[in-house]
């Protein structure tokens, strides 16, 4: 929560009890609408999309505003990058402290069952949209709800507190949602901001509220990137009352990069996306500190990477790590790698080749894989190593007559690969796990590592990332 200062030192808004339930009845908007007094004022902060406002009747106990005081904590308005984030603005900009929520309606799940050809195994097409229940379930508390690397949203509750003499009298509070969301194969990031759950009792005048809303890029590398910016019906700063949002409060931003301005062989453009939100009370209420303004950040980016889909052109994605699904269920191809990698996360003493600090990479959000494509030498050393182990733990014969291959983690497509070590000298030579299995899982679970990389336009190096989860 966003901390609130006082004016000449007099009041503080607690974090500790901003998100109580707001007990008190919620009167219509039109009622108790507040005068214009010298001393009328208002303390605002910014929560979490399920905050709620503080129990008027609570805040009106003998004691309460002075305790209000003193558990006030500062906090910092720098707006946050989701922790998933990659490429070049993990380092430079902050990123949240929690991870993301994630989609876990298994829509990124194989649609494949036993007995299918490795072929025949298909990953369905991330999500391109989201509703607004959609972001406000998927949030749950969270900061950034991560559908997919093309449906990301984002968003704030305000909880206003309308003091006379000092004195609690009234609250109210909004919601603003940020929906960004790519079309497949498009250049074209929309945001849709949706303006929802107003409320409000007690003496207020809330319809009064102003709220300002702008956006803009404001990091990109390369630097000399240019953007094309636009919407339907409006163009940013936008600028509205309470009343006017109730109703009808909703508007997009879209930002277009051109495809012959990227850096490198993939003509790649990575950008912050900053929206900027401020709420500000009506003429005769002054305020106890401005609140709002940077409250979080996008992290969209652009490609035309030839070995992606739609090269000609290229698109956009959000620059975020997402997560390839693999299930251990009986009626899964992939099932045999799919319990090998969970061995490996959770109990990688217990795999080969031996080595008790051995710790993978590809479970949370710090540690991503990386894609390997464009150093076919390297896969090649990664491919001989993990087989040169194979053989050294299971035999010469662990092939048993061509029915298994040698499965390695991380893949022999990645970075972290079983080489790794001879590129990085922080890597261990044995951190990584190799497993004789059956020949079609390795081979559907294969099909299902290609299909998430060109469906979520993963590109090779340390730029892009991707987590792996395993389900049951």
């Amino acid at each position: 929560m966003q901390g609130i200062g006082t004016r000449r030192s007099r009041l503080r808004l607690s974090a500790v009890l901003i998100p109580a339930l707001l007990a008190a009845v919620v009167a219509p908007l039109e009622s108790a609408q507040g005068s214009e007094e010298p001393e009328q004022e208002v303390m605002t902060a910014v929560g979490p999309v399920d905050g709620k406002l503080p129990d008027l009747d609570e805040l009106r106990k003998p004691g309460a505003v002075e305790r209000l005081r003193a558990s006030q904590e500062e906090r910092s308005a720098q707006g946050e990058l989701p922790r998933e984030t990659v490429g070049p603005a993990r380092e430079a900009m902050p990123r949240a402290g929690a991870d993301s929520s994630t989609e876990v309606e298994g829509e990124a799940e194989a649609r494949g069952r036993g007995g299918l050809s490795a072929a025949a195994v298909t990953l369905p097409e991330p999500a391109h949209t989201m509703t607004p229940q959609q972001c406000t379930s998927g949030l749950a508390g969270k900061k950034f709800y991560i559908r997919s690397r093309f449906a990301v949203c984002s968003g704030n509750t305000f909880k206003t507190v309308w003091l006379r003499e000092g004195r609690p009298v009234g609250a109210s509070s909004f919601t603003v949602l940020a929906i960004g969301t790519i079309p497949k194969d498009s250049r074209t990031m929309t945001v849709v901001y949706h303006f929802t759950s107003f409320v409000a009792t007690g003496v207020h005048n809330a319809r009064g509220m102003r709220i300002s809303t702008n956006a803009k890029i404001t990091k990109s590398w390369p630097a000399r990137a240019r953007y094309k910016h636009g919407g339907v019906g409006t163009s940013m700063p936008v600028r509205r009352t309470w009343a006017q949002l109730l109703d009808g409060g909703k508007f997009k931003h879209t930002v277009y990069a051109a495809a012959d301005q990227g850096s490198g062989s993939d003509k790649s453009i990575f950008a912050v996306y900053q929206p900027t939100i401020k709420a500000t009370p009506p003429p005769g209420w002054g305020e106890v500190d401005p609140v709002g303004g940077d409250l979080f950040m996008l992290p969209p980016r652009w490609d035309k990477a030839k070995y992606l889909p739609n090269s000609a052109k290229g698109a956009a994605i959000f620059s975020v790590s997402t997560a390839l699904k693999y299930s251990t269920a009986g009626s899964a191809p992939e099932k045999d790698v799919a319990k090998h990698i969970k061995l490996a996360f959770t109990n990688p003493g217990r795999t080969q080749p031996p080595y008790s600090g051995k710790r993978l990479p590809g479970r949370v959000a710090d540690e991503p894989l990386t894609r390997l494509f464009k150093d076919k030498n390297r896969q090649k050393e990664n491919y001989n190593k993990s087989r040169y182990n194979c053989k050294k733990h299971f035999g010469d014969n662990y092939t048993d007559g061509g029915r298994k291959e040698c499965d390695e983690f991380p893949f022999k497509t990645t970075y972290e690969g079983s080489a790794a070590s001879k590129y990085d000298y922080r890597v261990h030579p044995k951190n990584f796990s190799v497993k004789a299995l059956d020949k079609k899982s390795n081979g559907a679970a294969g099909t299902l590592l290609g299909q998430y990389y060109r469906k979520n336009r993963l590109l090779d190096g340390p730029d892009d990332g991707f987590l792996v989860k395993i389900t049951s």
